[in-house]
């Protein structure tokens, strides 16, 4: 009876830890798209739309760019966490450093490359001149602030990965408010148009790394640097570091075509269709925004309980993030086939966009439904630091859940076609992980 009382009060004691950290991580993931919604705010409200445009073409560019070099964050939670899991301190610190010089130096080549990168990524970008001007005038501006984004990158999954997610939302609270404020400034105040828009958003990177570093000083963590230091360039230490994130870098790029092939594909099928589905895809965005708050904890504690050896307890994780994961994504999915037209009626008022979304919003079950899973599958395996099984389920999902019926959709001109292709990617996700976490409770 005593153990019984033991086992459940630790059951206990790990959900409270568990929704916790997910909470807070939620909190911190919603001030992005707040902040992104302030910045359309004050760029749709100038004289000429063109510079709200021109932002958004940028912002295909940079999002290309930052998303590849995603694999910061991801690496840096599940090392860090492993190293906790086995209360290794030099490890704890070695993970922040490794990736914070790797970092650095990525975000060094990204300004050394700047002009090649802006003449490529324009080149491939359609829009009218005025358009790509004001793209160009964002772009030159913000691109000063890549070291500080991929170090924050490194920051934020070094405390994940320490189940420190307090310290996470102070970040993000930082860095966004800072950039809802600043552009305010000087957007509006100053009319510096998308130049400002990028000032604004660069400050506040540097800005979040500022407080990111005090963070880790009043810690002491500085005074420890020395005793560690020769160990930063540990040949198989690097190796193994490096497999990782390329894993996780395929992973994410096949990630990101997928979903913008769909959009490409969507709009050789016409302009409402295109903004129908635009609109079904923010809110999978928006959904993915919650449901990333539990595949963050998910990924914090798979690493620590790896690095203890604890496997035992990574059965109930897979449990309690799953079914919570689900629950969120259908919640979702519910919600919004419940009350189509009036919650798509908040994001446009074009009723020959609105009134075709009920033929499509039934698929946001399937997406939401297996897509949950996916996502908390991903934070699972990224804290073991399986990125080969990630990499190797993410192309297979692509290649053979995705492309042959994205292909048939174009070929019968069929946007139904192109949402069944995208929800077989999402199943062939969650098959092909699924399948890999019953060895993981052995290991």
């Amino acid at each position: 009876m005593a153990l019984h009382l033991i086992s459940k009060q630790h059951r206990d004691d790990f959900r409270r830890r568990f929704f916790r950290l997910a909470s807070v991580n939620v909190l911190s993931n919603l001030m992005v798209p707040i902040a992104g919604l302030v910045d359309v705010a004050f760029l749709g409200h100038l004289a000429e739309i063109r510079h709200l445009a021109g932002v958004a073409l940028a912002t295909v560019l940079f999002n290309y760019i930052y998303w590849t070099f995603g694999f910061l964050r991801m690496a840096t939670t599940g090392t860090t966490a492993q190293a906790v899991g086995r209360s290794d301190e030099d490890a704890v610190l070695l993970a922040l450093l490794r990736n914070g010089v790797l970092a650095l130096g990525l975000g060094f080549i990204i300004l050394v490359l700047q002009y090649p990168l802006r003449e490529l990524g324009f080149a491939l970008l359609s829009a009218t001149p005025e358009v790509k001007a004001s793209g160009i005038a964002y772009y030159n501006a913000l691109i000063w602030g890549a070291p500080a984004t991929l170090l924050n990158f490194v920051l934020i999954g070094w405390f994940l990965g320490r189940e420190q997610g307090g310290r996470v939302l102070l970040l993000s609270v930082v860095g966004n408010g800072t950039n809802i404020v600043l552009d305010y400034l000087f957007i509006v105040r100053l009319g510096w148009e998308s130049a400002g828009a990028a000032i604004g958003t660069a400050a506040s990177q540097y800005l979040m790394l500022i407080v990111g570093v005090i963070l880790i000083y009043r810690e002491h963590w500085f005074g420890k640097v020395k005793a560690v230091v020769g160990q930063i360039l540990d040949p198989s230490a690097l190796k193994a570091g490096f497999a990782l994130n390329g894993d996780i870098l395929v992973r994410t790029f096949v990630l990101v075509s997928t979903f913008a092939l769909f959009t490409n594909l969507s709009s050789g099928f016409g302009t409402v269709v295109l903004a129908t589905n635009t609109l079904l895809l923010q809110v999978v965005t928006l959904a993915a925004y919650f449901i990333d708050g539990l595949a963050f904890a998910t990924e914090s504690f798979a690493g620590i309980f790896r690095g203890k050896g604890a496997s035992e307890q990574l059965v109930p994780l897979v449990r309690i993030s799953g079914g919570s994961s689900l629950i969120m994504g259908l919640l979702f999915a519910l919600v919004f086939n419940l009350f189509p037209i009036s919650l798509f009626g908040l994001l446009t008022n074009h009723k020959e966009v609105i009134e075709p979304i009920r033929n499509y919003v039934g698929w946001l079950v399937p997406i939401l439904g297996f897509g949950s899973i996916a996502y908390m599958l991903d934070g699972y395996f990224l804290g073991l630091m399986e990125g080969r099984i990630l990499r190797t389920s993410t192309v297979i999902a692509a290649l053979v859940g995705f492309a042959p019926v994205a292909l048939l959709a174009w070929w019968f001109h069929s946007s139904q076609l192109l949402w069944l292709a995208l929800s077989l990617f999402m199943v062939g996700r969650v098959v092909t992980l699924a399948v890999k976490v019953p060895r993981t409770f052995n290991n």
